[in-house]
């Protein structure tokens, strides 16, 4: 991830260096939401500041700085949730995504390797991406994480 994360964030990570990662808490759902505990996030400013501090590791686990804490994401399939809107490919954190290359699960889902990491289209657009989709590689879910290095449920 490119983006800087907020400076609020970056302060305290500077006067706190040692405080314990954060697991099991924090998930991202098929669908680009954010849920603490199972529950969906409802407030949009809080929405917003994980989307902005959400970023990836060396290990490959995603997770949020929370001020100087890393609290660490546990992913319903992908470490993005890709949206249509128009003819324009956007994150779940609001970020313009490139695709590269794309694919289709066993399932039928779409998969898009891109410039931020690996993004599943959002089972609303399938319809509208539909006429894009014929002729995808295939690639089995199960093989996902290690080819795209990433860890689906993060544990200290």
């Amino acid at each position: 991830m490119s983006r800087a994360m907020d400076e609020i964030v970056a302060r305290s990570m500077a006067k706190w260096p040692d405080v314990p990662d954060v697991y099991g808490w924090l998930s991202l759902d098929r669908r680009g939401n954010w849920l603490i505990k199972g529950e969906r996030i409802g407030n949009q400013t809080l929405r917003d500041f994980i989307s902005r501090n959400y970023a990836c590791d060396p290990k490959g686990r995603w997770y949020f700085q929370n001020g100087p804490q890393r609290v660490f994401v546990s992913l319903a399939y992908t470490p993005l949730v890709v949206h249509l809107e128009g003819d324009d490919l956007f994150d779940h954190c609001g970020r313009r995504f490139e695709p590269v290359q794309a694919y289709q699960d066993e399932e039928g889902s779409v998969l898009m390797a891109g410039n931020a990491g690996l993004g599943l289209l959002d089972d609303r657009d399938l319809a509208s991406y539909a006429d894009r989709a014929e002729g995808l590689p295939r690639l089995a879910s199960r093989e996902l994480p290690e080819r795209f290095g990433y860890v689906g449920n993060p544990a200290p």
